[in-house]
C-alpha cells in the first residue's frame, strides 16, 4: 500500500494525466471529470471492465495491465494508495519526475474553490452522498460531485455540473478527508476502522474531530451513533446541527416504518413531513435525515428537501438485486464491516417475507479479518438463516499466515448454520444446494464478491430445489 503524501504540491496546471487503477468506481469518476475539463487522460488497471470499455468510449486511452509505456506523454500521475510501490508506472513516473499524486489531491486540484459538502462515515456515506446528489438534481440544482459508488439512477458516480457547490464522498481510511477545504461537512457515524492507518481509536476520534472543526459553514453530525457522540463531545464548531431517531436531535426523525421501502416522519424547527423512500432499511431512514439536515442548512425549505430524497433509487453494489432464478432472489451489498454487514442483513429482512436469507460472505484484507472475525461471526449467525463464507479478499495486503475465511465460520455458535467454501464452484454450487423458492441470497463485501453472482445464478438453474433443512 502507498500512503498518500499529503504534503505534496498540486500542480498549478495539467494537461494530460494517466492514471494508475483508473478503472475502480472512485478513479473511473475522477478520469470522466477530467475528460469533462478538457483534459487528455490515459489510465491502466489490472483487469478489463465496463469503466474502461465505457472511458475509452468517452475518448480515454485504457489499458489493461500496467507497463511503464502506458505512461506516454502524460505530465500527471494519480493513482490509489492500493497500487504497489513497485508498480512500473508509479516507479517510471517518479524517475521522471513527473507530478505524481494520490487520487485524493486530484480531487482536491478539480474542486478548487467551489463551496464543498463533504460526506464523512465509516459507514453509509457513499448512499448519503448519492441521496444528496439526486435530491440537489431534483430541487434543480446542477452539483459537481464525486460519489464511492455509481447512484444507480444516474448510472455514474461522478458529474460535472454547472452550479458552484460540489457534493463528495471524503475518505477517512487514509486522513484525506483532512485534505479538503469544506465547507459543510455530514458525519454519517463514527465507527473505529482503518486502526492500520490511524493507530489507535483515540487519534481516529480525533481525526473526526479535526475534520469537523474545520468546516467553514457548519457540521451536519448523527446524534444516534456513539462515535459520532464522542466526536460531538470533542468540538468546538459554532454551527452543529444534529440528525437521527434521538430526541434531542436538531433535525429528527420518528414514525419509522421498514415493512418494505423504508418511511418516517422528518421534523426542525418545529415543522414535520413525510418521507417515503424507494430504499429499504432503517439505516436509510436515518441516511435520509443527514441529508435533510444538509439540504435544509444549504436553505431549502423541509418539505422540498424531504420530497427531493425520495427520488433517491439507491446506488450499485448496495443491495442491488442481480437475478431471479428458481424463485431465489440473488442481491449483492458492498458491506464489508459488521456494522455493515447488519445493516444490510436487517434491510433485506424487511422485505424478505416468509422466505430465508442466505448470507455468501467475503472477508476483505487479512488484518480485519484477524481482528473481527467473531464480530462479523456474530452479526451473521444473527441475522442471516445460512452463511456461506469465501476465502479472504486481501486487497492491498499480503497474505497473513492462518488467516482464511475459516476464522468467520469457526466461530460460529452454530457451525450447522455456517460453511467455509474456498472454492468459488464449489461455494456457488453448495449455495443454490440449500435455496428454495423465496429465498434471498445476498452476497457480501468490498472486493470481487458480486463476480460469483452469476455463477450463482447458474448453479440455481441447473439444480433442483432444496428439501426443507
Amino acid at each position: 500500500m502507498i500512503r498518500p503524501d499529503l504534503s505534496l504540491p498540486l500542480p498549478t496546471s495539467i494537461e494530460a494525466a494517466h492514471f494508475i487503477g483508473i478503472g475502480g468506481s472512485g478513479m473511473s469518476g475522477l478520469a470522466r471529470m477530467f475528460l469533462a475539463r478538457g483534459i487528455r487522460v490515459s489510465g491502466s488497471d489490472r483487469s478489463d471492465s465496463q469503466a474502461l470499455r465505457d472511458l475509452a468510449a468517452a475518448g480515454a486511452d485504457v489499458h489493461v495491465g500496467h507497463d511503464a509505456a502506458h505512461l506516454g506523454d502524460a505530465d500527471t500521475v494519480i493513482h490509489t494508495g492500493a497500487i504497489w510501490p513497485e508498480n512500473p508506472e508509479f516507479v517510471t513516473a517518479k524517475e521522471r519526475g513527473l507530478s505524481v499524486i494520490h487520487r485524493s489531491q486530484a480531487l482536491h486540484w478539480l474542486i478548487g474553490s467551489r463551496r464543498l459538502v463533504s460526506v464523512a462515515g465509516a459507514h453509509g456515506k457513499t448512499t448519503s452522498t448519492g441521496m444528496l446528489v439526486t435530491a440537489l438534481q431534483e430541487l434543480g440544482a446542477d452539483p459537481n460531485f464525486v460519489n464511492g459508488g455509481v447512484i444507480a439512477q444516474l448510472g455514474i458516480s461522478s458529474g460535472t455540473g454547472a452550479d458552484e457547490l460540489f457534493v463528495i464522498e471524503a475518505d477517512e481510511s487514509d486522513g484525506t478527508f483532512l485534505l479538503y477545504d469544506t465547507s459543510i461537512a455530514l458525519i454519517t457515524n463514527v465507527d473505529p476502522d482503518h486502526l492500520d492507518h490511524w493507530g489507535s481509536r483515540e487519534a481516529f476520534f480525533d481525526g473526526f474531530a479535526r475534520f469537523a472543526d474545520a468546516a467553514r459553514e457548519a457540521v451536519v453530525i448523527s446524534a444516534d451513533d456513539a462515535g459520532a457522540r464522542e466526536v460531538s463531545a470533542r468540538l468546538t464548531h459554532p454551527n452543529v446541527l444534529t440528525f437521527g431517531l434521538d430526541p434531542a436531535a436538531d433535525v429528527r426523525i420518528t414514525d419509522v416504518t421498514t415493512d418494505g421501502p423504508a418511511a418516517f416522519t422528518v421534523s426542525r424547527d418545529g415543522r414535520s413531513a413525510r418521507v417515503q423512500l424507494a430504499v429499504p432499511g432503517a439505516h436509510n431512514a436515518v441516511n435520509a435525515a443527514g441529508a435533510v439536515a444538509v439540504l435544509t442548512t444549504l436553505g431549502y425549505d423541509l418539505a422540498d428537501a424531504a420530497r427531493a430524497v425520495e427520488a433517491f433509487s439507491g446506488t450499485v453494489r448496495r443491495f442491488e438485486l442481480h437475478g431471479t432464478q428458481r424463485g431465489v432472489r440473488v442481491y449483492d451489498d458492498y458491506a464489508h464491516h459488521p456494522t455493515e454487514v447488519a445493516a444490510a442483513l436487517s434491510a433485506a429482512r424487511t422485505v424478505l417475507g416468509d422466505g430465508r436469507l442466505i448470507a455468501v460472505h467475503q472477508p476483505h484484507t487479512y488484518s480485519r479479518t484477524q481482528l473481527m472475525s467473531a464480530e462479523f461471526a456474530r452479526v451473521l449467525e444473527e441475522l442471516a438463516d445460512e452463511t456461506v463464507v469465501l476465502d479472504v479478499y486481501g486487497a492491498r495486503e499480503d497474505p497473513v499466515p492462518g488467516v482464511t475465511g475459516a476464522l468467520v465460520s469457526e466461530a460460529f455458535g452454530d457451525p450447522e448454520r455456517v460453511r467455509f467454501v474456498a472454492d468459488w464452484q464449489d461455494a456457488a454450487d453448495y449455495t443454490a444446494s440449500i435455496a428454495r423458492e423465496g429465498d434471498f441470497v445476498v452476497t457480501l463485501g468490498c472486493g470481487d464478491v458480486y463476480r460469483i453472482i452469476p455463477q450463482i445464478l447458474a448453479s440455481l438453474g441447473a439444480s433442483a430445489p432444496a428439501g426443507s433443512r
